[in-house]
């Protein structure tokens, strides 16, 4: 493949392609959602690299699956090597990631920039408390949550920018900035986390208006592991963007298919 290509495999888990480099960006089984197709483990661990934008149960806990089945090498922060650790995961082939950084992959160049996690709003919250769902499912309800423990970030979440091909694409690991950080604008793609408040379509204009982005891809609103999560509506996406600005592509991906950035 020539260019710059991506492709979305539930969650958060990107592969992009830049010419014959491929990084896989926080790769996860969703083993909790029984419903949902496992990720091709053994293509994605084919990558030249995984990065990891924040060492949190859906972006990184199945690591160590990955580089059972061969992945090559793993970006991640001190934090997440620390937590790899502490859960048995070899940390061999894990490098440290920091904000502020530039590196290459074969064809491909990264910066990581300093991002923050998406606060979740009273709305989102309420939502899963008063769900049927919840207390229909409270044993998986209750062993996710304490799941979730082993697998905390400080400010250990990344933005990563991706060169290649003549393109740039963002990745945003979670719906959240740092105020702090000037980033790069007018990259070719971003790729917007899509899960975490309600009213997402209007939360998102910020992002937009900070990036600037020629097209926008969504991820992260499927139902990463329920019953603490759900699925996201995505009616009002699309016309967000375009009511932003007409000018920018914005599409919902399916599910493991290539597309151009």
């Amino acid at each position: 493949m020539n260019g710059m290509k991506i492709a979305w495999y539930g969650t958060a888990t990107l592969l992009v392609s830049c010419g014959s480099t491929r990084l896989v960006i926080d790769p996860y089984l969703r083993q909790y959602d029984k419903k949902r197709p496992r990720p091709p483990v053994e293509a994605l661990s084919s990558a030249d690299a995984a990065l990891i934008t924040h060492p949190h149960l859906d972006h990184f806990a199945d690591i160590g699956a990955f580089l059972s089945a061969g992945l090559p090498k793993v970006y991640v922060s001190e934090n997440g090597i620390a937590h790899a650790k502490e859960q048995g995961i070899p940390t061999e082939k894990m490098l440290p990631l920091h904000a502020g950084e530039e590196f290459t992959v074969g064809e491909c160049t990264v910066r990581t920039f300093q991002s923050r996690h998406c606060k979740f709003d009273a709305g989102t919250v309420l939502s899963v408390v008063f769900s049927p769902r919840t207390y229909l499912r409270a044993g998986d309800a209750i062993a996710l949550l304490k799941e979730t423990k082993h697998w905390k970030i400080s400010d250990d979440i990344f933005a990563l920018e991706i060169s290649g091909g003549g393109k740039r694409v963002m990745v945003l690991g979670s719906a959240g900035m740092d105020e702090n950080t000037k980033y790069p604008t007018g990259a070719d793609l971003l790729v917007f986390p899509y899960q975490g408040r309600m009213g997402m379509h209007r939360y998102m204009r910020p992002f937009l208006e900070r990036f600037r982005p020629r097209a926008v891809m969504a991820d992260h609103f499927d139902d990463a592991f329920p019953p603490l999560t759900h699925l996201i509506s995505m009616k009002k996406f699309a016309p967000a963007v375009k009511e932003f600005d007409p000018s920018v592509r914005a599409f919902v991906p399916a599910l493991g298919e290539w597309y151009d950035v």
